[in-house]
């Protein structure tokens, strides 16, 4: 019942929203089919959905299931049930348990040409600091990880460790789209840097951007 009301909540503070996608051009190849790992920051997690209400909107795009990597934790499967609301597809799994059968998982549905969502610094942080799995993920499949990050204008600031932003309605809206990282196979971690630099970038560019 919670899953259900804070879905509706959700889908009613993002609609009202007014959006604009910054980095377009990085955004279009992926909104048009080619497969992806979209990475954020955890404390994004309640406004990704809006992608897929701004993609809808766009010339180019082709819609292709999506996919989310959530915890087995209570915590993650109520975030599971939230986002199936937005047709976002939950994958079970996590660094602690189940972590390989969710990367074989998320493997087999990037080999569809599927897409995916992950948060590198997620599910209990630290925040803002990138693990390993989004690019091992990228490495095996030879999927980039395409950057994301999203402020709203009207938002309260929820009291967790990655001090998470609940959208309210009727505000404005930005989503920041970097360019694609491709992970190499081999030395693959030696791209940790690159990554967490590239999601920073892309967060302080919404802020920036929201605040203008």
């Amino acid at each position: 019942m919670l899953a259900v009301l804070l879905g509706r909540y959700l889908a009613l503070a993002l609609r009202t929203t007014r959006w604009t996608l910054d980095g377009q051009e990085h955004f279009r190849p992926f909104g048009a089919g080619t497969p992806a790992i979209f990475a954020f920051w955890h404390e994004f997690l309640p406004l990704m959905p809006a992608l897929a209400l701004i993609a809808r909107e766009l010339p180019f795009y082709r819609p292709r299931p999506i996919h989310t990597l959530v915890s087995h934790h209570r915590d993650g499967r109520f975030i599971g049930a939230v986002v199936q609301r937005f047709g976002i597809l939950p994958i079970l799994g996590s660094s602690s348990r189940g972590g390989a059968a969710g990367l074989r998982n998320m493997l087999a549905v990037l080999r569809r040409g599927d897409l995916i969502g992950i948060t590198p610094d997620g599910p209990r942080g630290p925040r803002r600091q990138a693990a390993f799995g989004a690019l091992q993920l990228a490495a095996l499949s030879g999927v980039p990880i395409v950057p994301l990050a999203a402020r709203t204008s009207q938002r309260m600031r929820l009291d967790t460790w990655d001090r998470m932003p609940v959208p309210l309605p009727f505000g404005r809206g930005v989503m920041v789209c970097g360019p694609a990282i491709s992970v190499p196979r081999h030395g693959w971690r030696d791209a940790v840097p690159a990554v967490t630099d590239a999601l920073n970038q892309a967060a302080d560019r919404a802020e920036a951007l929201c605040q203008a």
